[in-house]
């Protein structure tokens, strides 16, 4: 009984003081309109163990109570989804996610190198980098009334890093015990995992909305909170027992929740507790900030948290670009996603608890991801302005490529199926030789030493000659599997190529050629960048040197050369179909008829590939009227471009930035359907505000 007592009393305590300095610090600033989760960090340095402020919290009781908050807040984000949304996600989000990764753990493995640590802590730095913040993210984006499909986008992206993360654990594990980790054992792994999903899926699908139906129909609003919450924790604790993360399962019972159709009842009775214990776990981040440890590996800290921040923001933003996510949407998810967070403390425990990493490395990756949590309001705020500078500041000839390349990509979406399945057929190709190529290198590594003595032994040859015998006879084997990697790239580019600028008939000028080129040049570099970063990452643990990653660097600069050179054909070859609109608008300005012709058609036929463009006439007292287009920043705000400007009968391609526009001027803008659709409801709202 005592010992009873004594726990309750250090559990209230702990709550008590845990509650009461986060009030005040976020009433603070909340005063000073700064981001409430910075508030719930600094109380959790306050009544911390390491300031000397005589107001202490027990740290093992609020980590307790943080990991309710992981649970409750990605049970949050998981009500706000729905399956069907996932899967439309998953393509973008998933390419988008594993290139991020990639990136992180090989610039951190580099990074960490260069500071002199151990390979095995560059492994580990690696890896607890390249995972974001579901937590953080979940709390900054509900403080800015984040919603819509930035939202969407970002979450199904970090559902994927929560999956990479998991295979990353079983890696380490294998790595640092010595025991290694075959290709068949990652593939049970990814096996394992996969199941575990569906089957957790297609069981609660039968169950869960069923259930919650029927809660919500009684009426009574505590039943239907006790009941959600249950529901949240039993799929948490379900995923803890067969060790995979608690996250996880909580996102998936919300996901199930949200399939019964009565999320607008359910949410409002999970909100207040998701709110409090989401408090407690950015409290808890806070009591982990150990002053001194973080002035002692200062170097590291600051080296690292400009990798996070630079390195995601850049890796998250091209790889959204490049499946068709439009320059702000891609910049938005890049800056939102600059942040480590929970899965970087289990990845650095992993480490400790086996022995293989310093002491240093825990602290360095809390101050990192308390530094980056601190970022993280500022940079989600300030993402479309950064879009902007970014949109202003790139080439001609990249611009022109930006325009273009999410028109493209939007056909290959709508195109038949017959295309789309020939592409998920090169896709498969594609994972099953990069298993091949790293299944093989890990199996070459982990008997190198072996074959080193057998051929020592039998062939009775120097260590030096052996290495350079069983290091070619390697390159043999995986020598066929890289050369289907470069053909299966540069088929799919073909295809995709192919179905976004049609070809013509046979006996025709291919006048799409020019857009054609250029859109499967940049398809490789990206096929070769993602494939390659993919294979270091996953084999860098078991590879020294760095022989792997100077050849994907020069590659890829190779590839980066190429594409750079067609984009500059393609920007000669939209200026001349801008010519060619500017003639058909300005003839088409002696049609006022109400069935005046299409004269854009023509424009339309002869240069394929501009995305459909249409005019659009600035109308009288549009507030657009005095503007240049750089000061509108439609490019940047809604993905179309103007190919040309038309006053009267006179026309400028590519238009002026900087020349003010007139009432009467009739724009040529090209894009998606949905970008020209903003572009004109942009104009139409300017002119209605005016009005």
């Amino acid at each position: 009984m005592p010992d009873t007592a004594t726990s309750a009393h250090a559990f209230l305590t702990a709550l008590t003081i845990v509650l009461g300095v986060a009030g005040v610090m976020t009433v603070v600033f909340q005063r000073l309109r700064q981001p409430v989760v910075l508030g719930y960090i600094l109380a959790g340095v306050v009544i911390g163990p390491h300031v000397p402020i005589p107001v202490v919290a027990d740290p093992a009781v609020v980590h307790t109570l943080s990991e309710l908050g992981v649970i409750l807040l990605m049970f949050g984000l998981g009500l706000e989804f729905s399956l069907a949304k996932l899967f439309r996600a998953a393509p973008t989000a998933g390419i988008t996610g594993v290139l991020q990764c990639s990136v992180m753990i090989w610039l951190g493995y580099l990074v960490t190198q260069l500071l002199g640590w151990t390979p095995m802590e560059s492994i580990f730095a690696g890896a607890i980098i390249a995972i974001s913040s579901t937590t953080i993210i979940a709390k900054a984006f509900d403080e800015q009334g984040i919603k819509g499909s930035l939202r969407e986008f970002v979450v199904a992206i970090l559902i994927v890093e929560d999956l990479v993360a998991v295979l990353l654990l079983a890696i380490l594990t294998g790595a640092s015990t010595g025991t290694g980790v075959s290709a068949w054992e990652l593939a049970e792994t990814l096996a394992r995992l996969v199941g575990f999903l569906v089957g957790l899926v297609a069981v609660g699908l039968l169950v869960v909305p069923r259930v919650m139906r029927f809660v919500v129909g009684l009426g009574r609003s505590e039943i239907t909170a006790v009941v959600a919450i249950g529901l949240c924790f039993g799929f948490s604790l379900l995923a803890h027992e067969l060790r995979y993360s608690v996250a996880l399962g909580a996102f998936v019972a919300g996901v199930l929740v949200a399939e019964s159709g009565k999320v607008a009842e359910i949410e409002p009775v999970v909100h207040p507790v998701r709110d409090i214990f989401g408090a407690v776990f950015f409290v808890a981040v806070g009591m982990m900030i150990v002053p001194a440890e973080i002035a002692e590996h200062w170097l590291a800290i600051v080296v690292l948290t400009a990798v996070v921040v630079v390195g995601k923001v850049a890796a998250v933003s091209f790889g959204a670009f490049m499946t068709g996510k439009g320059t702000r949407t891609s910049v938005a998810s890049g800056m939102s996603l600059a942040q480590i967070g929970e899965f970087s403390f289990i990845i650095a425990g992993l480490g400790l608890s086996l022995g293989v990493i310093g002491t240093h490395v825990y602290p360095v990756a809390i101050a990192v991801s308390a530094i980056t949590t601190l970022l993280t309001p500022a940079l989600i705020r300030r993402s479309d302005r950064f879009a902007s500078f970014v949109d202003r500041k790139l080439p001609k000839r990249l611009q022109t490529f930006v325009a273009l390349y999410e028109s493209w990509l939007a056909r290959v979406r709508t195109s038949r199926a017959e295309s789309r399945s020939r592409l998920r057929r090169f896709i498969r190709t594609l994972l099953l030789d990069v298993v091949v190529i790293a299944g093989a290198l890990i199996a070459l590594s982990m008997t190198f030493e072996r074959a080193m003595e057998l051929l020592q032994l039998h062939l009775a040859l120097e260590r030096s000659v052996a290495r350079v015998v069983f290091v070619v006879a390697g390159g043999l084997l995986v020598l066929p599997f890289c050369m289907s990697v470069l053909r299966t790239t540069q088929r799919f580019a073909r295809v995709v190529g192919e179905v976004a600028v049609p070809r013509g008939r046979e006996d025709q000028l291919d006048l799409g050629r020019q857009p054609r080129v250029v859109l499967e040049a940049a398809i490789r570099m990206v096929g070769i960048l993602i494939v390659g970063s993919a294979l270091i990452a996953i084999t860098q643990p078991f590879l020294p040197g760095y022989t792997a990653t100077i050849v994907l660097v020069l590659a890829v600069a190779v590839l980066a050369l190429l594409f750079w050179r067609t984009a500059g054909h393609l920007h000669g070859h939209v200026r001349a179909a801008a010519q060619a609109v500017i003639e058909a608008l300005a003839a088409q300005t002696a049609h006022r008829e109400p069935h005046a012709p299409d004269l854009l058609a023509h424009a339309r036929a002869l240069f394929p590939g501009l995305g459909a463009p249409v005019h659009l006439e600035i109308p009288a007292g549009s507030q657009a009227i005095g503007s240049s287009l750089a000061q509108l920043e439609l490019r940047a705000a809604t993905g179309a471009t103007v190919l040309a400007i038309v006053r009267g009968e006179t026309g400028t391609a590519p238009p002026d930035a900087h020349e003010p526009l007139q009432a009467g001027d009739i724009m040529a803008i090209a894009g998606t359907e949905e970008a020209i659709a903003a572009a004109i409801q942009l104009v139409r709202t300017r002119a209605r505000s005016s009005s």
